[in-house]
């Protein structure tokens, strides 16, 4: 499975932003799938999550802000981000086939990061 993401780019706090990742291979409707993202000096952080029957989980921090969504049929997931913060500068993965062990994520299929920066 490959993960092609796409939608990056500046914007400024308050705006919006749609992230889209296009799989590979006919097994995509399966898994989980994710948003991760990575600001520079931390950790990546699993942001979004849905569930191969469309159920959803937020990270607390864009809970209300950000909305994840599949589309089986066209091998789609989106990350729909608005009142974008300065905080949520960051390089942001796509991520296929989540699954956690404890507190940790293993993730077998990563995109290429798009970077989204939030001028304030």
């Amino acid at each position: 499975v490959q993960l092609q993401a796409s939608g990056g780019g500046l914007v400024q706090a308050g705006g919006s932003l749609r992230l889209s990742c296009a799989a590979s291979g006919n097994t995509f409707i399966n898994y989980e799938m994710g948003w991760f993202r990575q600001a520079p000096g931390k950790q990546r952080e699993l942001v979004a999550r849905i569930t191969s029957g469309g159920s959803t989980n937020y990270a607390d921090s864009v809970k209300g802000r950000f909305t994840i969504s599949r589309d089986n049929a066209k091998n789609t997931v989106s990350l729909q981000m608005n009142s974008l913060k300065a905080e949520d500068t960051a390089v942001y993965y796509c991520a296929g086939k989540l699954k956690m062990y404890g507190t940790l994520w293993a993730v077998d299929y990563w995109g290429q990061g798009t970077l989204v920066t939030v001028s304030s």
